[in-house]
């Protein structure tokens, strides 16, 4: 095989169907023996739905998701700080989609297979550790227990946060990052709310809740599957059961603190307890890195730049990854010389996005600069954080990821 790919998820899957496109051989290893649509809501910005529209995966877009119309800030009163359009609603060329994060694999997964054959990917198999030797690289897997070997041109890392790829090049990291707060993530079957197709954050840094429809509506019923975050920090140095994450729990074990949280367009506690289940999952992410190379090996995704769900990052890069390893392959050729290029255009953008969502780069600081700014007495907002410092903040977060309208408009094709 020329590539092998590490990790089946929504940054290998994509890569696997881009070096299709380009005709370039390849093979995934995934962990899971037998995948299922596991997982919450996620966002895809306008630049990564390009790539796919790219890969002729339009109506699946829309068969798994839908798209968002519009994005907006409130204080924890339900106050509206900020509120814009997205995706063609906000002049795109293409629209941003909400969609749940396990029907997405599962549509990559199948167009996939569709395209290349069930042999092209593996499942139940876990890579151990790699070497390189003259711009080739052997991979070192196993599968059942029986460890095997596979030489090819290059080993892609796309093995997520606890990517074993990323564990040799940095065998010293450890365990993710954790700043102490905690997540806990559901969806719910709900009337869609404000224009039915709405994204919004409430609250601040300390508690905040995010929720977004990821299904259109029932027909009959009216009700759509509504995704929704309830996050809460606590301090990080305590003692917290963290081996346990991404654990169901008990609605119980947090519903108690959004008790009051009725905006009267959304009603948080009927929502929660509306959830079927409801898991776990810390704010993690991972220190930045001064590279993601080691010869003829790279990685993308989150095994390269780990960062806080926010901004609609994490997949939407991921994505990106892919079709710019892939412009760079056809550039450079298959090896390390591809893989610096990838790793020279993206990782100080990945890296100053990481930072930025630790602290006040974030688009959704401005819940917290609003609490700030009002101390508590939200009619004085409009003269305590001006509008335009609200537009200004918003515009500061696009320009450093590189999702403003002009720079995706004006972008030329990856591929």
């Amino acid at each position: 095989m020329t590539v092998l790919i590490a990790g089946g998820g929504i940054a290998g899957l994509t890569l696997g169907l881009t070096l299709h496109q380009i005709s370039i051989p390849f093979h995934i290893f995934e962990t899971t023996r037998a995948p299922k649509p596991l997982g919450v809501g996620i966002n895809l910005q306008p630049p990564a739905v390009r790539e796919l529209f790219a890969l002729g995966l339009e109506d699946m877009l829309d068969e798994v998701g839908i798209q968002t119309r519009d994005y907006g800030f409130y204080t924890r009163t339900g106050q509206e700080i900020w509120t814009e359009p997205r995706g063609c609603h906000a002049g795109y060329n293409w629209p941003q989609y909400s969609v749940h994060r396990g029907r997405l694999q599962m549509a990559l997964l199948d167009a996939l297979r569709t395209r290349c054959g069930d042999s092209c990917i593996t499942f139940g198999a876990r890579v151990r550790r790699y070497e390189t030797r003259c711009d080739r690289v052997t991979v070192h897997y196993e599968v059942q227990g029986s460890a095997k070997t596979a030489s090819a041109d290059m080993l892609i890392g796309a093995d997520g946060i606890h990517s074993g790829v990323r564990a040799q090049m940095y065998p010293t990291e450890g365990p993710p990052v954790w700043g102490g707060a905690i997540m806990w993530r559901g969806t719910s079957l709900a009337k869609p709310f404000l224009t039915g197709q709405s994204m919004i954050l409430a609250g601040n840094n300390t508690q905040r809740f995010v929720s977004y429809p990821i299904s259109a509506p029932d027909g009959v019923t009216g009700l759509s599957q509504i995704n929704w975050i309830a996050e809460k920090t606590v301090d990080p140095t305590t003692h917290f059961e963290k081996e346990d994450w991404n654990r169901r729990v008990d609605v119980n074990q947090f519903a108690s603190d959004f008790s009051d949280w009725d905006f009267g367009w959304i009603y948080v506690p009927s929502l929660i307890a509306a959830a079927t289940e409801v898991f776990e999952y810390p704010m993690v992410d991972r220190e930045p890195v001064p590279r993601w190379t080691d010869g003829p090996v790279v990685l993308i995704g989150d095994a390269a730049h780990a960062t806080y769900p926010v901004g609609s990052s994490g997949a939407t890069q991921a994505i990106l990854d892919t079709r710019i390893l892939a412009a760079e392959l056809r550039g450079h050729g298959l090896g390390s010389a591809a893989a610096s290029a990838f790793e020279a255009r993206v990782l100080p953008m990945a890296n100053r996005v990481t930072l930025g969502n630790r602290g006040n780069g974030g688009p959704d600081a401005i819940m917290q600069i609003a609490e700030d700014r009002c101390k508590g007495d939200f009619t004085v907002l409009d003269r305590a954080l001006p509008y335009d410092e609200r537009a200004a903040h918003s515009a500061s977060f696009k320009k450093l990821a590189g999702l403003s309208l002009e720079a995706t408009n004006n972008a030329p094709a990856l591929l």
